[in-house]
């Protein structure tokens, strides 16, 4: 297996002419193992960097749509059942639970005609799960908690809420816990219903007639929250409206009853927000002109040890015009977990701290569906999700990995297909040490799609600009200090471990110390005019 490793990251990248499964491979991508769930399948895969198929899981049920790996191997899944009440994009309505074998240990289902789970899940360290879902407002409760009578066109209005489930048995749970958005509402139409007041003065709430400007919006499904994100340190739940282009934290409280008023909880402000972003006009701190965020997905913290760690990385699709962006926020934190919030401007920051997207703008569009991820090497992984494609970007933003998604709505495609309605909803890598894959079978089968041929994956991917030819490195080995011979201007040299882990970086010049690494085998990465180059070196 470490040879498998070793011949695929060393290796210099070419064209490949791959329509589907690993189109690019580079040195420089991490090596790790990509969990997906096409929407168009029942299908769940664990796949290495050459697509290959390292476990899959099979279910009755298409996605609908987040899938989690644990730690101790399991799949936690959502489920798409039929429901003609709650109809929306995303509704599911059960989650289950399968071992690494494939063995079905548990299911839930959570759909009735007034009710769904729907998006996303988020599994907790005890075993429990937060789950997503609708419950149906009536127009009269929903007239009377303040909701304009014209602006109810479905004749009903869809509560967002969050349970937390503790499993039992095969196919049942408690509901230990339960957040709802119409506990927290402020309405400014009219003084003898429920919730009125002044939108501006409570930004903690949210205006249950804002509508983000688009009478379609104002529909049964006004919210559509389509994420859901757990911070165990703080505490704290990360939301996202596509429809309201805006996300929300509010704190996971300790009881349903602080869940659901104004004060108590280890915030003080029970289940009211403590933080909002993306869009202030919803809360009167603005004009559209304002919005940051437009359709978004996949608010989430970024774990503790990786780049950036403690901000929040948005996948923001926008619309008009159509160029998508991933987003990295600082919190305006005041002291952990308690945010910033000025009367006159509202919630910050004003721009994204970081922001990706391609060279040529429109290049990278999603409308719906996608994510991105921090990987430990201080690459990035992003789900472009409408299309079914997945890229890696190092920390120079160039694409060291790419991956299109074989299973479209009409079943799997062959190598050479033009890939259609090929739509991921999310996308994760876990490096080759996540825990679940200890004293696992690890063997990679066969890729996803058929008449597939990955003889040559580790030379899937050089680009017209490789400069590999035109320097030497000497001398090799060494025990301290590589030279590049060349008669090109080298702007950087980067070192790579054979895990794709970036260890060292030298600018402007022409040689790198590598004394103090360990004896072993590495990769330089030579920069040139935005050119590259790569070839192995070996510390002795």
């Amino acid at each position: 297996m470490r040879l498998t490793i070793i011949i695929l990251l060393i290796s210099i990248h070419t064209y490949s002419q791959n329509t589907i499964g690993t189109i690019s491979n580079s040195i420089g991508s991490y090596n790790g193992y990509t969990l997906l769930a096409p929407l168009g399948s029942t299908e769940t895969y664990l796949i290495n960097n050459c697509g290959q198929i390292v476990n899959q899981w099979s279910s009755t049920y298409k996605p609908a749509a987040s899938v989690y790996l644990l730690k101790n191997g399991n799949l936690l899944r959502t489920g798409q059942i039929t429901n003609s009440d709650v109809v929306f994009g995303g509704v599911g309505g059960k989650i289950e639970l399968y071992g690494w074998d494939g063995t079905l240990l548990w299911e839930y289902t959570h759909s009735t005609s007034l009710v769904s789970q729907h998006h996303d899940i988020y599994p907790l360290e005890n075993g429990n799960i937060l789950m997503l879902a609708v419950n149906t407002m009536t127009e009269s409760e929903a007239v009377e908690a303040g909701r304009d009578p014209l602006n109810i066109p479905d004749g009903k209005v869809y509560n967002e809420q969050i349970l937390e489930l503790e499993p039992f048995g095969d196919n049942e749970a408690n509901i230990l816990w339960e957040w709802n958005f119409k506990d927290h509402l402020v309405q400014s139409i009219d003084e003898s219903k429920d919730n009125y007041g002044v939108i501006a003065d409570n930004p903690q709430l949210l205006d249950f007639n804002f509508t983000n400007n688009t009478s379609n919006f104002g529909r049964a499904n006004w919210l559509h929250i389509n994420s859901i994100q757990y911070n165990q340190e703080l505490n704290q739940i990360i939301l996202s409206s596509r429809n309201l282009s805006e996300i929300y934290i509010i704190e996971h409280s300790s009881t349903s009853v602080i869940a659901k008023g104004h004060t108590g909880g280890l915030y003080g402000k029970g289940g009211d927000f403590l933080y909002r972003w993306g869009n202030p006009q919803s809360y009167d701190h603005g004009t559209v002109d304002d919005n940051i965020l437009s359709g978004q997905h996949y608010p989430h913290w970024i774990p503790d040890g990786l780049n950036d760690e403690g901000k929040v990385m948005i996948f923001n699709n926008v619309s008009s015009p159509s160029v998508s962006t991933l987003d990295i926020i600082i919190l305006p934190e005041t002291s952990p977990g308690i945010y910033d919030y000025d009367e006159i401007n509202g919630y910050g920051p004003s721009l994204p701290d970081w922001r990706y997207t391609s060279p040529e703008p429109t290049d990278f569009f999603s409308a719906i569906l996608s994510s991105g991820q921090r990987l430990p090497n201080g690459n990035t992984l992003i789900c472009d999700g409408d299309s079914g494609y997945l890229f890696e970007i190092d920390t120079n933003e160039n694409i060291v990995w790419e991956y299109i998604n074989p299973i479209s709505t009409t079943g799997t495609l062959s190598q050479g297909d033009e890939p259609i309605t090929n739509l991921i909803f999310r996308a994760h890598k876990f490096s080759t040490d996540y825990p679940a894959f200890q004293g696992r079978d690890m063997t990679p089968g066969d890729p996803i799609e058929l008449n597939f041929d990955i003889s040559n994956c580790s030379t899937l991917s050089i680009d017209q600009n490789n400069i590999s030819e035109e320097f030497n490195i000497y001398p090799i080995p060494t025990s301290d200090i590589i030279n590049i011979r060349t008669k090109l201007k080298v702007d950087r040299i980067e070192i790579y471990d054979l895990y794709g882990k970036l260890i060292l970086t030298s600018i402007n010049t022409k040689d790198i110390s590598i004394g103090n690494l360990a004896t072993g085998i590495y990769v330089a990465k030579i920069y040139s005019d935005n050119r590259i180059g790569s070839k192995k070196i070996i510390k002795q």
